[in-house]
């Protein structure tokens, strides 16, 4: 028994089920043993052989183990039934009574707020429409993480099928490793098109994983974690999209944004003005919280900001995406607002605080992992991950109509919503027709200031998301070149967002 124990606390399940089993058949009615033969089965996520010897461990000696209540919970509550869960959960928080420690590594309060919240939440479900997007972006292995531009033409999101390494990561959890995948839309069929590898340099033999896409489309943010390489501890990278449609070779985002400890999950602000990432460094709330850094220039960050306890729990968060309103933050979460595994959830930054997060809701969210919602820029369609009953793989990215759910609205309430549109362009040397870095300032037409971004040093590119239906001031001022001061009415768009392309020209003072 003691070997298989130790076998058991070492994660070796399997080699601790043969001595348990061999154990039993000179003790055939011994509760506990078969208690452990339960939790060994539970270890490998054999569930319903979990379930079966847990039920009956408990039928022959409810006493056997303390444990026994707190097992059968976590497996009824994975089954949905919910009351079942309750009452275990209930059974053993009596068992250990005001034992603190136990209390906290059992997680038995998050289970009970889990179970309580999911009987809240599916009793009143949201008005939305799910489906799974089919096999032309799912497969068999897990795909997660979808990202799309603003635009709503480009999906990227990784998977763990046999992609650019058809090896198995034999020395974690013995899948496939994971690639970044790329799917476009047709917009005269009006669906995404087959999946395929992303061109370029950023798959690799190892676990390559996208974390987002920028919303003009042309940078992506990647997770490595390279344990023999600089990412050891797990870093994020960003890999340019080129003039040739290859994505070039990550490269790191450096200091103050990596550090020796986890980092990934990493967006941009829709201005390109601030990076939102996921981080385990030791100022958190949590395990793992969400940080925000504000750009100081084309290559250099700022300190990085904890969102606050408000925000980031004594749990994980993760899963970030900003939508394209610049405020509303949508993020992943396993903590006791959770309706079980990991939620989806939002927040919107209201005169630079952040709001209490709103748990999305039932069916969104489920007792199943939910996590990785992206946004369109009209708010009418979303995508995220989950691992729910029916997919076609662990987990499978679906597709979410949000018609009748206005998730930018403050408590999804409906009301009059702003359509938002897409102002880019291009700001050219005049005299060579070169590339060139400039601040792009953008006035209402009351005068006040309501955006600003940055034109990029090599391709001279812009981009920024603005309420459509008005007419905006656009000032560009460079030292020694003519200042540019411009109106641009942006129309409202009958389906979709509205795209205004405008191309500036600096002339020499």
């Amino acid at each position: 028994m003691f070997n298989a124990q130790q076998l058991f606390y070492s994660g070796s399940y399997q080699a601790a089920l043969t001595i348990y089993n061999d154990v039993l058949k000179d003790r055939p009615n011994d509760a506990n043993v078969i208690f452990h033969i339960a939790e060994c089965y539970f270890g490998f996520a054999q569930y319903p052989q979990a379930l079966e010897n847990a039920q009956k461990a408990k039928s022959i000696d409810a006493k056997a183990n303390e444990n026994i209540s707190l097992l059968l919970g976590k497996l009824y509550f994975m089954n949905g039934k919910l009351d079942e869960a309750l009452a275990e959960f209930t059974a053993y928080k009596t068992t250990i009574g005001t034992d603190a420690k136990k209390t906290k590594e059992s997680d038995v309060d998050v289970f009970l707020s889990q179970v309580n919240k999911a009987k809240e939440l599916m009793a009143k479900p949201v008005d939305v429409k799910i489906e799974n997007v089919g096999d032309v972006i799912n497969s068999q292995y897990d795909d997660k993480n979808p990202s799309i531009t603003a635009d709503g033409k480009t999906m990227i999101f990784t998977s763990r099928r046999p992609g650019k390494s058809s090896a198995l990561d034999v020395e974690g959890d013995k899948k496939y490793f994971e690639d970044v995948y790329i799917s476009r839309w047709d917009s005269i069929n009006k669906k995404w098109m087959e999946a395929e590898l992303l061109p370029g340099y950023v798959n690799t033999e190892g676990h390559d994983a996208c974390t987002s896409i920028s919303p003009d489309g042309k940078t992506i943010f990647i997770y490595k974690n390279d344990i023999d390489g600089e990412s050891r501890g797990g870093d994020i990278y960003y890999s340019k999209l080129s003039s040739s449609g290859k994505w070039g070779v990550p490269k790191s985002m450096g200091s103050p944004i990596n550090t020796t400890y986890f980092e990934g999950g990493a967006c941009i602000s829709p201005d390109g003005n601030t990076l939102y990432f996921v981080s385990e460094r030791p100022t958190g709330y949590g395990h793992a919280d969400i940080y925000s850094s504000k750009r100081k220039n084309q290559t250099e960050w700022d300190v990085p900001v904890n969102l606050g306890p408000d925000v980031n729990s004594a749990e994980d968060e993760g899963g970030i995406f900003l939508a394209p309103d610049g405020k509303t933050l949508f993020f992943s979460s396993n903590g006791m607002n959770s309706m079980g595994g990991y939620d989806i959830f939002k927040t919107v930054n209201e005169n630079g605080k952040w709001s209490k997060p709103v748990n999305l809701g039932y069916p969104i969210n489920t007792i199943d992992n939910d996590m990785s919602l992206t946004l369109s820029v009209d708010a009418q369609t979303a995508y995220f991950t989950s691992d729910r009953k029916g997919g076609s793989g662990d987990l499978d990215i679906y597709k979410l109509d949000l018609a009748n759910y206005p998730v930018l609205e403050k408590d999804m309430k409906r009301k009059a919503i702003d359509s938002l549109a897409i102002l880019k362009g291009t700001v050219f040397n005049a005299k060579d027709g070169s590339a060139m870095e400039a601040e792009i300032v953008i006035f209402n037409e009351a005068g006040v200031q309501v955006g600003n971004t940055r034109s990029s040093s090599g391709s001279g590119d812009y981009f920024i998301t603005l309420v459509s239906g008005k007419t905006y001031e656009i000032k560009i001022q460079v030292e020694g070149y003519k200042p540019i001061d411009e109106k641009v009415e942006i129309k409202s768009a009958k389906e979709g967002a509205t795209i205004v392309v405008k191309h500036y020209l600096l002339y020499k003072q």
